[in-house]
């Protein structure tokens, strides 16, 4: 009785720590609130790989690998992208792109992501404010995952994976 005591103390006493710790600007348990968040409040159902993609991204900036965090995260959100249009027939795609030849999701795969972003909002998914908004984070992924001088740190990076999640809870209750 008393080992489980004590083990509930330091229980809550972890949960205190790690709840104060979340506060300050570069602590590593930031890391820990959002994944959190990302579990139980954020996002609704992904797909494995994308859950496997976002979760990579978490373990990224657990090892302070940001720019590969940057990549990763990006990489979830636009599976969800492919696998939401392949939820519907790609008739909407076909008429707005009339040069694609898309009939299954790999063929959309293919496109870039910039020409996916600009295909959503041709087909009314994406308002114009959103179609700027992840053209912004598709050059902040460029920046990342290509050789430049931009060496994001955690900050930015929670930041990056926090919008893409946020932009991914939005876009699963829209219709097509």
């Amino acid at each position: 009785m008393i080992l489980e005591e004590a083990l509930s103390r330091i229980h809550l006493l972890r949960e205190s720590w790690d709840k104060t710790l979340s506060t300050v600007e570069e602590s590593p348990r930031r890391i820990v609130t959002l994944e959190a968040s990302y579990k139980y409040k954020k996002v609704g159902d992904l797909s494995l790989k994308q859950d496997d993609l976002f979760r990579r991204a978490f373990r990224c900036v657990e090892n302070e690998l940001y720019r590969a965090a940057h990549v990763m995260g990006w990489a979830g959100f636009v599976d969800f992208l492919h696998e939401k249009f392949a939820e519907y027939t790609f008739v909407k795609l076909r008429n707005a792109m009339p040069n694609w030849n898309i009939a299954v999701v790999e063929d959309l795969r293919e496109r870039s992501d910039f020409q996916l972003i600009d295909a959503s909002r041709k087909i009314n998914y994406l308002r114009k404010n959103e179609q700027k908004a992840l053209h912004g984070l598709l050059n902040k992924r460029n920046e990342c995952g290509h050789p430049e001088d931009y060496y994001p740190g955690m900050n930015e990076t929670l930041g990056f994976l926090s919008e893409l999640l946020n932009r991914i809870k939005t876009f699963q209750a829209r219709p097509l």
